[in-house]
């Protein structure tokens, strides 16, 4: 079963990295004309989107490095293989995103006080292009950024350009009319903030990963009630769930049976993994077979206790 689970996690990554490849592509091509076209524009809110998508080339080579290498099978040293790379390399992204928000913040600042003129006109017309570009890679990235966090945090990325863009065309027709050129920082401030929104999300979900918290999916306290329903099964505790990295999720834990043949005891433990792997996705179980309730040591200590967080 835990073979199956492997080999279905590594055909999955496979199939993540096309996308990925695609995105990168269409975010190179564009973040270059945005850049020339800041600079001769004078527009630091494009210059601002430019930026951003030199974070996104930067994050979607990492996607790419990190599935190409996680797709590596186990060694004796590193046994659940090298799927958590994913997750760095997705944290790495959030963090860049942090430091990406925080600048522009600074530049926004300084041009808030003294605006400079830009050739609205020009920043519209790069801008449009940079809409349609990041449409076509949000499109590519939607459906596998529900199923990875590595590609969530490419695809925020992709998403946060694509709003950027809507507010540079916005504000260049408000600066055309208007000569107001104190929007060009503002929208720049406001391409920061959604900057750092999607960052906040991915670095609060790679840190649970990595804290090895309980999935958001399971109810610890409702999955030991259910599998304790299970015929044959007297107690089940100290039990640990955590994800390996996105969507390859893994539990271990302690089943109290009754003293019997282990051809019984087999059938049991089989029963309750194939309940795991069919109601809550754990493609990794890891079961522990008692017939008498653990001592209360240091080891049975670790076991998780209810909360009220």
């Amino acid at each position: 079963m835990e073979v199956h689970a492997h080999q279905d996690q590594g055909r999955a990554i496979g199939g993540f990295q096309k996308p990925l490849l695609i995105a990168l592509a269409i975010t190179l091509v564009v973040m270059i004309a945005e850049f020339v076209g800041g600079l001769l524009a004078n527009s630091l809110a494009l210059l601002s989107d430019a930026g951003h998508m030199l974070a996104d080339v930067l994050a979607l080579l990492l996607s790419i490095v990190a599935f190409r290498v996680s797709s590596r099978p186990p060694t004796n040293k590193t046994t659940f293989g090298f799927y958590r790379l994913e997750i760095f390399a997705a944290q790495i992204n959030g963090a860049t995103l942090v430091f990406l928000a925080l600048f522009i913040f600074y530049e926004a600042y300084h041009r808030v006080l003294q605006p400079e003129p830009v050739k609205s006109v020009l920043m519209m017309t790069v801008a449009v292009v940079g809409l349609v570009a990041n449409i076509a890679s949000a499109r590519v990235l939607h459906a596998s950024s529900k199923k990875n966090l590595n590609v969530k945090a490419a695809f925020l990325h992709i998403v946060g350009d694509l709003l950027s863009s809507i507010g540079v065309i916005v504000g260049g027709i408000v600066i055309f009319f208007t000569k107001w050129f104190i929007v060009d920082p503002i929208l720049s401030l406001m391409i920061g903030l959604i900057i750092l929104k999607g960052a906040y999300s991915v670095v609060k979900e790679t840190a649970a990963v990595l804290l090895e918290a309980v999935p958001k999916h399971i109810d610890l306290a409702k999955l030991i009630r259910e599998v304790e329903a299970i015929e044959g099964v007297k107690s089940f505790h100290d039990v640990h769930v955590w994800t390996i990295t996105s969507g390859l999720h893994a539990l271990s834990g302690h089943v109290q049976i009754q003293d019997q043949q282990i051809s019984e005891s087999a059938r049991i433990m089989e029963v309750i993994q194939e309940y795991l792997t069919q109601h809550y996705h754990i493609n990794h179980t890891t079961l522990q077979l008692e017939c008498h309730a653990c001592e209360p040591d240091r080891v049975c200590s670790l076991a998780t206790k209810p909360s009220s967080e």
